[in-house]
């Protein structure tokens, strides 16, 4: 029996655990090259696919696996160990299809076609992401049944394999400026891909910068409209989500360090018990942040409380995995200067943790707000 056929009989049974033992190392040496190259992990996400992850998010009665937020993390974290760019690519589409499955399963959402879709046809989700947070980018002008967008949406990661497009668009409107939000097909005209994304880590992401050309988006396919610049439930459903998915892969490369790092120490002196037992440390404060974040996705509701409590999480999973990375290195010591070891690309691929929303600034004012009654938006 098929992968796909085993999940359509009985998802429950489908474990991705052992498909990632199966193909890891095939992940691994594929990430190796695309890092040298600068090309997109195409052919570890095709190897995915063909394995049934595309729809680990999507619950069974869809079709999919049914995976629960922490179960996606889980798997990110692991897929993390053979690939960092694979793993944080993957996530892209992961929140978009677990974003989905909450909102049908909590809201009613008529997202059941989308999900049903992802199940049976095995399509790509991208989105937008962080350049298109609260204020929006791009231009939507009203033209008989719907509008014309242009703009360019900037670290696209996993565009060049992606069927669907989640973005948005700003109109100007007498109230102000208003984001249309909408998903859009990548083969549609007026979409295109512009290979710029050269970059010092996770470099086989293909997170291109996608341009949209005057591309006509009709009114039904207009998911939500939302003030520009501020908090809308929306965003903080992202929040509850999405972030904790995108953080679980940094969570993945520290784990991934440590255990290079502590493999490949043999001296067992004061010193090195010493950088080992700080190494150990700060994965474990990552791990614990992390697991505070499944916990709020597991369980809250959105709202700006639970916002808040998300990116303070963010921050500490990000400060302590590039911190862990970088105990990694200062235990091997100048064997972590070399490639061929692989603490090298961790070190270059961690670094990306700290540009996905919320950055230091706009958390810390937030926090702040919060702090003292104040409401999230400025």
């Amino acid at each position: 029996m098929s992968v796909h056929a085993l999940l359509a009989a009985q998802p429950a049974l489908y474990d991705w655990r052992r498909a990632l033992v199966e193909v890891g190392p095939l992940l691994a040496e594929e990430e190796k090259h695309c890092d040298l190259t600068g090309e997109f992990v195409g052919v570890n996400f095709a190897m995915l696919r063909d394995r049934g992850f595309y729809e680990l998010a999507v619950p069974v009665e869809l079709g999919g696996a049914g995976l629960t937020v922490t179960e996606l993390s889980a798997m990110l974290r692991e897929l993390a160990h053979y690939g960092s760019s694979t793993a944080l690519a993957f996530a892209m589409h992961t929140h978009s299809v677990a974003i989905a499955a909450w909102r049908w399963r909590h809201q009613n959402a008529p997202t059941d076609g989308l999900l049903k879709r992802v199940a049976s046809e095995r399509i790509q989700l991208l989105s937008s992401g962080g350049s298109d947070w609260l204020v929006g980018s791009g231009s939507a002008t009203k033209v008989p049944g719907g509008y014309r967008v242009q703009g360019k949406k900037i670290f696209a990661s996993g565009a060049p394999s992606a069927d669907l497009f989640s973005t948005g668009a700003v109109e100007d409107t007498q109230e102000g400026p208003s984001v249309l939000q909408f998903m859009l097909p990548m083969n549609a005209e007026g979409v295109s891909i512009v290979e710029n994304w050269d970059t010092l880590g996770m470099r086989g992401t293909g997170s291109h910068e996608v341009a949209l050309n005057d591309v006509f988006v009709p009114d039904a396919a207009i998911g939500a409209r939302r003030k520009s610049g501020a908090w809308h439930p929306l965003f903080h459903l992202i929040s509850l989500i999405a972030i904790p998915l995108v953080y679980s892969v940094y969570a993945g490369i520290a784990e991934a360090a440590r255990e290079i790092a502590v493999g490949a120490t043999k001296r067992r002196d004061t010193a090195t018990l010493e950088a080992a037992g700080a190494l150990e440390t700060e994965l474990n404060a990552t791990r614990i942040a992390l697991d505070s974040m499944i916990a709020l996705a597991e369980t809250a509701q959105p709202s700006a409380e639970t916002t808040n409590r998300i990116f303070l999480h963010r921050a500490l999973v990000c400060r302590s995995a590039i911190k862990t990375v970088d105990l990694a290195l200062d235990l091997v010591g100048g064997a972590g200067y070399f490639r061929k070891l692989g603490l090298e690309r961790l070190f270059r691929d961690v670094q990306a943790a700290r540009f996905h929303p919320l950055q230091k600034a706009p958390q810390r004012l937030i926090a702040g707000r919060m702090a003292f009654g104040l409401p999230i938006d400025a």
